[in-house]
């Protein structure tokens, strides 16, 4: 259920009952390129007002809200036609709320509390979704269209790695055609080329980025990595 794309930044409308929360994921999605916020409601009641005089793309909606459960507001979100996607943001891990959740249209949860990172991810990876137009001619398309909105693999990374700089390095390395070097990735990341290379190597060992050596400079080749599209 996504919702139609339009010209323009993405309009996003906070719903989260938690003034000083509320303020935080407002001035976090004002920070990601591309989207802006449309408006902070703190209840059911005044996210539907908000939605009736303002164009939203996105819902970054806390579930547990003084008026009713947030996705009791999605159902009748859908019930009356609005195509909004949504992003719940909450700290249950139950995951018949997430399966409930997925039936009406949530095309992401972020358990809180989460860093600027996490969120910058998530809707760096939505905003990538969105953009996925035209007629898939087969499945690995359709796979690749969809792969945007999950998640980098879980499991335990490696000792000394930590989830958001891998998440800041995986985007680096997607968002580039050509593929980067270890030195490219540190500099657009901001962390030291070994640091890099680690991250990277640790793509590479996941299957999801290939290295190969870069000729044409004087010196010993320096290894160019590249993502492999329609992965994770």
């Amino acid at each position: 259920m996504s919702a139609p794309t339009t010209p323009g930044p993405i309009q996003v409308l906070v719903v989260e009952d938690d003034q000083v929360a509320a303020d935080a994921h407002a001035l976090y999605v004002g920070r990601v390129p591309g989207f802006t916020v449309a408006g902070i409601a703190h209840s059911r009641a005044e996210a539907v007002r908000a939605l009736e005089r303002t164009r939203v793309d996105l819902l970054l909606l806390d579930l547990y809200l003084p008026d009713g459960h947030g996705l009791h507001l999605v159902r009748s979100l859908r019930a009356a036609g609005h195509c909004a996607d949504v992003i719940a943001v909450t700290s249950a891990r139950d995951l018949a709320i997430v399966r409930e959740g997925v039936s009406l249209g949530v095309v992401q949860y972020v358990l809180k509390p989460f860093t600027f990172a996490t969120l910058r991810d998530r809707l760096g990876r939505y905003a990538e979704f969105r953009t996925t137009v035209g007629e898939a001619s087969s499945q690995d398309e359709i796979d690749a269209a969809l792969a945007p909105l999950r998640p980098p693999q879980g499991g335990a990374l490696p000792k000394g790695l930590s989830g958001p700089t891998l998440d800041a390095v995986t985007r680096a390395l997607r968002d580039s055609a050509v593929g980067m070097t270890a030195s490219e990735v540190g500099a657009a990341v901001g962390i030291a080329r070994i640091t890099a290379r680690r991250y990277l190597e640790h793509l590479v060992r996941d299957e999801r980025a290939a290295r190969s050596p870069q000729y044409g400079q004087i010196g010993r080749p320096e290894l160019q990595y590249r993502w492999l599209r329609g992965k994770r």
